[in-house]
């Protein structure tokens, strides 16, 4: 399994499509078998949601995400889960615990995007 956290510095980032990457994290038995960076290649309506596809992603995971990024995201077979916040690793840790969970936060206001995911 695969799983990608939008990331800015070692935190998740609250908007998934305008943080500076993607930290990848390769899962096989609940252990880490690998990790890298891929940044972001640039925000464009549609375009982040294929390209995580193409890189065999299985989970995204964001603080806040766009109504029609999400949907993408499953039309992709990506599951989506928003609502994360905090340090990179401890979300990993989470994740591989089954114990993040998705808020199902919605950015609607792209113009004041460094608000998204906050409640």
């Amino acid at each position: 399994m695969k799983i990608a956290l939008a990331k800015e510095g070692q935190l998740v980032s609250q908007h998934f499509g305008h943080c500076e990457g993607f930290e990848v994290i390769n899962i096989e038995d609940n252990d880490i078998k690998g990790r890298e960076f891929i940044p972001n290649p640039g925000h464009r309506p549609g375009f982040l949601p294929k390209f995580l596809s193409e890189k065999g992603i299985d989970t995204i995971i964001s603080g806040g995400m766009g109504q029609m990024a999400q949907a993408l995201f499953e039309e992709n077979n990506i599951e989506v889960i928003t609502g994360a916040s905090g340090n990179i690793d401890d979300n990993i840790n989470k994740f591989i615990n089954n114990k993040l969970e998705s808020t199902d936060e919605v950015c609607n206001k792209h113009e004041h995007h460094d608000e998204c995911g906050e409640h």
